[in-house]
């Protein structure tokens, strides 16, 4: 019998593999785990279990699965979708006729990739070595432009749209891939990009998701265009030259952050390719929970000009409130990282010079001011107190607070007055969407732990004698562990996740479960006594004397077996 491709993929991928190229995870015991990327914590939740071959996140959200769906999950997308990753991961082959390959996002994907070989092969033609000459003119040599698969749109209407149509693909599906914009007038469609530098924009696995576009000559267009939100494409939640600097950022935990597309490319030249761009965004949660997965650490290197009120101070802030350790590269006014990594060596001196970026705020505070003046001690405090206020951590604070009373030679509390009159902006980080679950009953959380011991050595369930005390949910797992019922695949799933909590704790597992099977019996003691009770009060408005009397002797020989068990216990 051939094996499927599920099988086929599972075969030959590792589940931990899979992960860790989304997230930063570490041993721990015969797991790994790692902070959730489904949700804020600080305190690691995540495990992926190798044996098992499955993860969880023991937190809020209560995530779990297969590799398959934790690509879903964390890539957002369809089980075909997933199916398709993985299989391009494993290299496994699938079959056109799978109808799960041809969903919407799959021809866009193919649009994309078709387009991206038909805008490099432009770089053969006359306009495209004007393109070359200018990239390898900025520092980007040809072998960057190739590792990189810049290429040129022809500055013509339909070029591509003719091209695509050879291919098999209609005008609406180009303009739902970005690529092209329909004319209401005529209702004709037309390329978007013409007569530009066209850089890429790759997804985590290294697939052509959007574009962006550099004017080539003239003034009279934007500088920059990029593809629109698409089935595939978010500016808000893509980083440019994540899929190669995924690995880097993990290793030297820290991540450089640039503005534009030629410097990152360029930092990457100079040996520095931890770094990838926001493309010229506003930071977002979003990015921000991504480059979260694999470092603490924020190295910026990008315009901070204006910083007391732009788009960049907010991401900053962002950051801050997201636990990021922030630092600032110190450029010189009107350069950029492409132009100063183009010296290798000056532009390493520079990222490790950088500061942190409340040092960098009082340099700009106090620039070339007098700090002794009464009006320049205002200008500078009203500059700072902002920002120190943001500070989510009082020791941090407080040592910035000195740093400033001292700088402007007054007493730390008339700063502290001030700080205290300033209303601070609160910079939420992203949140999970789920619903954290309602609080379980003292019986779920005994059962559920008694389940977990008896996962990890289903071999005892012959010492349990009594089953009446456990819950129908609780015997349907016993059974499954029992085999006597092995075909209920959220069962095995729970089992998955119950095995995997095991292996994170060490104890006997006899004496433990049978603390929890002492426990439910005592919980099952003690609904017998609040049944009998409810039952005497009935008997007793009724006057039956004789019924009163026996539920008293039940009352108390169970009373007794309880009392027996809390003493044992």
């Amino acid at each position: 019998m051939l094996e499927s491709p599920i099988d086929e993929i599972k075969s030959r991928l590792d589940i931990v593999d899979v992960v860790k190229e989304y997230v930063k995870l570490e041993k721990a015991g015969i797991n790994y785990r790692a902070r959730c990327p489904f949700h804020s914590e600080k305190t690691p939740s995540f495990f992926v279990n190798p044996s098992r071959q499955i993860w969880h996140c023991f937190g809020s959200c209560g995530e779990g699965g297969d590799m398959f769906k934790f690509i879903m999950k964390i890539e957002g997308v369809e089980f075909g979708d997933a199916l398709r990753i993985l299989a391009n991961k494993a290299g496994v082959k699938l079959t056109k006729e799978d109808p799960k390959l041809k969903s919407a996002k799959q021809r866009t994907y193919e649009i994309c990739e078709w387009a991206l070989k038909f805008f490099e092969k432009q770089l053969d033609s006359t306009d495209g070595k004007k393109v070359v000459n200018y990239l390898n003119n900025r520092g980007i040599d040809n072998s960057q432009i190739k590792k990189w698969r810049v290429g040129y749109s022809p500055n013509d209407w339909t070029t591509l749209l003719t091209f695509l149509s050879g291919k098999g693909y209609s005008g609406s599906e180009v303009e739902a891939a970005g690529l092209a914009i329909k004319k209401e007038e005529t209702g004709r469609f037309y390329d978007r990009f013409r007569g530009r530098i066209m850089f890429p924009i790759f997804d985590f696995n290294s697939q052509p998701i959007g574009f962006g576009g550099r004017i080539l000559e003239g003034d009279k267009e934007a500088k920059y265009l990029n593809t629109p939100n698409t089935v595939l494409y978010d500016k808000s939640r893509v980083l440019y030259g994540l899929d190669k600097a995924k690995n880097r950022i993990r290793e030297a935990d820290a991540c450089i952050l640039v503005e534009g597309y030629t410097d990152v490319i360029m930092s990457h030249f100079a040996g520095f390719e931890n770094t990838v761009s926001s493309s010229g965004t506003a930071l977002t949660n979003y990015q921000l929970s991504i480059i979260k997965r694999y470092t603490d650490n924020l190295i910026t290197a990008f315009d901070m000009d204006d910083a007391g009120s732009s788009a960049t101070s907010r991401g900053i802030d962002l950051a801050q409130a997201m636990g990021f350790n922030i630092k600032v590269v110190i450029m010189p006014e009107g350069v950029d990282p492409a132009d100063m990594a183009k010296d290798k060596e000056g532009w390493g001196q520079a990222v490790t010079g950088a500061v942190s970026v409340m040092d960098f705020y009082f340099q700009k505070a106090v620039g070339s001011k007098d700090a002794s003046l009464p009006e320049n001690k205002k200008k500078i405090a009203e500059y700072l107190l902002p920002k120190i206020a943001k500070i989510s951590s009082n020791i941090e604070k407080d040592h910035w607070v000195q740093k400033l009373a001292q700088l402007l030679n007054v007493k730390e509390s008339s700063v502290i007055s001030d700080m205290n009159k300033i209303k601070v902006e609160d910079s939420k980080p992203l949140e999970n969407n789920n619903l954290i679950e309602g609080k379980k009953s003292r019986k779920h959380l005994i059962e559920d732990r008694f389940l977990m011991i008896l996962s990890s050595e289903p071999g005892l369930i012959k010492e349990i004698k009594d089953k009446s005390i456990f819950s129908e949910d609780c015997l349907s797992v016993i059974d499954y562990l029992d085999g006597k019922d092995s075909s209920i695949d959220d069962i095995k799933e729970q089992v998955d996740v119950l095995s995997m909590r095991a292996s994170m704790e060490d104890f006997d597992s006899k004496t433990e479960l049978f603390k929890c099977v002492d426990a439910l019996y005592g919980i099952h003691l003690k609904n017998k006594l609040a049944d009998i009770n409810e039952k005497i009060r009935e008997a007793e408005s009724k006057k039956d004397v004789a019924l009163v009397d026996n539920l008293m002797k039940d009352f108390v020989s169970i009373y007794q077996k309880l009392n027996n068990i809390e003493k044992e216990s």
